[in-house]
């Protein structure tokens, strides 16, 4: 056995090897012995000060997005590196590279990277040390077993392959393995490993061939911005002028961020791997290794050469995180050192090592390597504009830089180039914290993200550290009204909100569960009061601005693609991109302003908050009303519940004078009236499609805005309801949801929106033009369309994201679904072939499990409204009602 003792000397010489060059990896040693070849021109020799696209960070993700602007024909990209090209993370980096991601579009991204990877040495003539001997991803317990099912049926309908395989297959893939425990494992066949530095040296060959240029030894002191929005940066060797400037800066990010007065949630963590010399097991091999990951064990594995690197994530009681650096700023002498290595740390995850692959055990340690990688509280990282300061880019947080690296500089130069996302990412938008993501949330959260980098991926997966944030603590006083009634919450964009309310103790506890949950029974509970008596809900999180000014109805008819409602009206509408893209959804309120000015509630996701704040300042800018048009975030100053379900009328009116008839406040009224003494803005809407009012008061009366109408409402059987109950109601409706059935990846026509986009109204809005066209090619053959199915699922319901499959192919996908508690069976929305019609059988993929499904003609319940009136007035795809 490898002992503690044996690993113990082995690290006091790897601690004093680790500096010399004989004990680092190829790509280590390379970058020591390139600094002058490698040297560019002073920044002072170049001829102009001006440049289109600045890019600070010389490491991959920033040489990425410079190679992918001057290949798209960027003129004037200029590229500062405050040292080399590769120091930072990237030159220790273990240069991982898979197909594989949870995420489903952050798949898109790795996918690239390898596509990237594959072809860039015939391209650039520079080696990049690609292996891609695959990889595998151990199952060695039953709920990994459910998580790999899980996986598996988001997987077909992706670009790379992948397949779930058997413990002979493990074998045959890796005879060093121990299969005492392998129950099986995840293969991807393309995946493997590269070179950091090589590839980062190609990527900048390729770009200043394109006409890039590349600085290093450049280091920036200031940047600036003046009232055009055009950017100064400050280096020693001169001034830059930029339109563009983009912060690729790794763990330096924060400390560039903070020169335009940012304070970005980034911090990096210690990171070690081990590297032993020659194995003979290793040695005797007729192919190279996959790529292995254990799992349970959390550590990654691969063959280096003829020996093993093995690279664990410690817990979060035992990792390292440079608060040092968060506070006070990266030394600045550091760029391409290490961290004193700590075995001890690691020393558990490398016993397991050793019992998964024996061969490891009598393995002589070459050398440890511990350095920083950058994180942030989900280590999903930071990308695209920042809210702010104009055309600021953000790459950051990046922990898996080298599989990123490729895929986020082309997404972020396309960005760059055209003015909106080439596909939807906002799981990864640079925005998603706001203030509350202070630095306690962000070290609590970094640590816990570490420490569980390898946990079991349920759906509904909930984390605790952190919580709840500043932002949520605004609510304290219903948090804790709610938290009584039996509340179980939910994270949302530094809000607490309720998902479901516990009344037993096997309710109130959180489970996560590849099947149904504890959570289920109420779930039920709380559908069938909303739709039998009414139902009360804080929905708080949505998002809210206030658009304001003389202007304020001109721009946003040019933003919005329906007609804008009349005083005291509510209307859904939609922004979309010039691509007729569905960049946002919206319900918009005209309110009632002083002579000569204009004023609007504009309410959004609760995910998108900056997301679309940033998109409206920024076309206020392009279609130039800045001087005609505020816009103002009120989401933390304003509160909302909303009450629904066939009593909630009864309930309100016993609270206020305000008739609440039919006839005086039909659908989509807003109106300014007092509950129980409480000032609120009412509008009759809501997403669960029954009767309701959404009430917008000040945050400070929530608390005793809730226990007005729980009072009231108690004796006619009003129950609280989680957002896992909003869910499957809205579902039942027909409504789509943005970030689900419509994003940047969907037209609104596919998404059934059409009866929002009003083609035939003046103005010229964002994206119209895209719009009418792509209504042209409709019905070609290959369009696809989102429809709702009836899915029979058992204890499995549909989330979205599982495959769909027809006569043994996969067709399409679901992009959301639930159980239907009123009609005892699964429902999902899926985009599939337009030519499948009502009454086709399908199959959806839950939990490796093909269950029968069929494409329904309308939703299987109409919203209150076309119960009344028009029945065909409910068509899936439509949203609020």
């Amino acid at each position: 056995m490898l002992s503690c003792s044996k690993i113990n000397k082995s690290l006091a010489w790897a601690t004093k090897a680790g500096r010399l060059t004989s004990s680092w990896p190829a790509s280590v040693r390379a970058l020591s012995s390139s600094t002058e070849q490698q040297r560019q021109h002073p920044l002072s020799k170049r001829s102009s000060n001006e440049a289109e696209v600045v890019i600070i960070g010389g490491g991959i993700v920033g040489v990425s997005t410079a190679y992918h602007l001057a290949k798209a024909g960027v003129k004037d990209v200029v590229l500062l590196e405050k040292s080399e090209l590769t120091a930072g993370s990237t030159w220790h980096a273990a240069g991982l590279t898979t197909f594989f991601h949870p995420g489903i579009n952050v798949r898109r991204v790795h996918y690239y990277s390898m596509q990237l990877y594959s072809q860039l040495e015939a391209e650039t003539d520079q080696p990049v040390g690609l292996h891609t001997p695959g990889s595998l991803r151990l199952i060695t317990t039953p709920t990994r077993m459910d998580e790999a099912r899980y996986q598996m049926s988001r997987a077909a309908w992706c670009q790379a392959e992948q397949h779930l395989v058997g413990p002979e297959k493990c074998l045959e893939l890796c005879p060093l393995l121990n299969m005492s425990t392998v129950l099986g494992g995840i293969y991807n066949p393309g995946d493997g490993h590269i070179d950091p530095y090589s590839v980062t040296m190609a990527l900048a060959a390729g770009a200043r061939k394109y006409g890039a240029e590349l600085y290093q030894n450049s280091q920036v002191r200031a940047t600036s911005q003046d009232s055009k929005g055009i950017w100064t940066i400050v280096t020693d060797h001169g001034e830059l002028k930029s339109k563009h400037l983009v912060n690729a800066a790794g763990f330096h990010a924060r400390d560039v961020g903070k020169l335009s007065g940012l304070d970005l949630p980034i911090i990096p963590v210690h990171h070690q791997y081990v590297i032993t010399k020659a194995v003979p097991e290793v040695v005797q091999l007729k192919r190279e290794l996959p790529v292995l990951r254990d799992l349970e064990a959390s550590y990654y594995l691969r063959q280096e050469k003829q020996g093993l690197l093995v690279g664990p994530y410690e817990s979060a009681e035992n990792m390292m995180l440079c608060t040092d650096w968060y506070d006070n700023g990266v030394p600045d002498s550091f760029g391409r050192e290490l961290f004193e290595p700590d075995l001890g740390r690691i020393m558990p995850h490398l016993e397991r090592a050793m019992e998964m692959v024996p061969a490891m055990q009598n393995a002589e340690i070459q050398s440890v390597i511990s350095g920083p990688i950058t994180y942030n509280a989900e280590n999903a990282g930071l990308i695209g504009p920042v809210e702010g300061p104009l055309n600021y880019w953000l790459l950051g947080g990046l922990g898996y830089g080298i599989i990123h690296g490729g895929g986020v500089g082309k997404y972020v130069a396309d960005w760059i180039r055209t003015g909106e996302p080439p596909y939807d990412l906002i799981e990864l938008d640079a925005n998603r914290y706001g203030w509350w993501a202070d630095r306690s949330y962000t070290h609590a959260k970094s640590r816990e993200t570490y420490g569980l980098n390898n946990a079991v991926g349920y759906p509904k997966e909930e984390r605790f550290a952190g919580r709840p944030t500043k932002r949520a603590a605004q609510t304290s006083a219903l948090y804790d009204e709610l938290k009584s009634a039996g509340a179980e919450f939910g994270f949302h964009n530094g809000w607490e909100q309720p998902h479901w309310f516990g009344l037993t103790e096997e309710e109130r506890r959180y489970e996560p569960s590849f099947r149904r949950g504890n959570w289920f029974p109420a779930m039920q509970r709380e559908c069938e009061g909303v739709l039998n008596r009414a139902g009360v809900m804080d929905i708080t999180p949505f998002s809210k601005f206030e658009i304001s000014g003389p202007r304020a109805g001109e721009f946003l008819d040019l933003v919005t693609a329906n007609r804008l409602p009349k005083v005291n009206r509510t209307c859904i509408t939609h922004m979309l991109t010039p691509r007729g893209r569905v960049f946002s959804e919206m319900t918009l309120t005209c309110l009632p302003a002083d002579d000569g000015q204009q004023k609007f509630r504009a309410l959004t996701g609760s995910g998108s908050e900056m997301h679309d704040l940033i998109w409206l300042k920024d076309w206020r800018h392009k279609l130039r009303f800045q001087d005609g048009v505020k816009i103002d975030n009120v989401t933390d100053s304003i509160g909302c519940l909303s009450v629904a379900g066939p009593l909630s009328r009864e309930i309100l009116q016993s609270l206020t004078s305000e008739s609440l008839d039919a006839g005086s406040y039909p659908f989509l009224q807003a109106k300014q009236l007092q509950i129980d003494g409480v000032d609120c803005l009412a509008i009759r809407i809501s997403y669960t499609g029954e009767l309701g009012w959404e009430l917008y008061c000040g945050i400070g009366e929530l608390a005793r805005l809730y226990k007005s109408i729980w009072r009231c409402g108690q004796p006619l059987g009003l129950v609280n309801f989680g957002s896992y109950a909003m869910n499957s109601l809205r579902l039942e409706k027909g409504f789509a949801m943005w970030g689900a059935e419509m994003n940047c990846d969907t037209g609104p026509l596919e998404a059934g929106l059409g009866g929002f986009i009003r083609l035939g109204k003046s103005a010229d809005f964002v994206g119209k033009a895209a719009v009418a066209e792509a209504k042209l090619k409709l019905q070609q053959d290959g369009a696809r369309q989102l429809r709702m199915l009836r899915v029979d699922s058992v204890d499995v319901d549909p989330e979205g994201n599982e495959s769909v499959w027809l006569d043994g192919k996969v067709v399409g996908n679901t992009t959301s679904g639930s159980y239907s508690f009123s009609r005892g069976h699964g429902l999902a929305f899926a985009y599939v072939p337009a030519s499948l019609g009502a009454g086709t059988q399908l199959e959806v993929d839950l939990l490796g499990r093909r269950v029968p499904a069929v494409v329904l003609s309308k939703p299987p319940l109409l919203p209150e409204q076309a119960r009344k009136k028009k029945p065909e007035a409910a068509s899936v795809g439509s949203s609020q009602q």
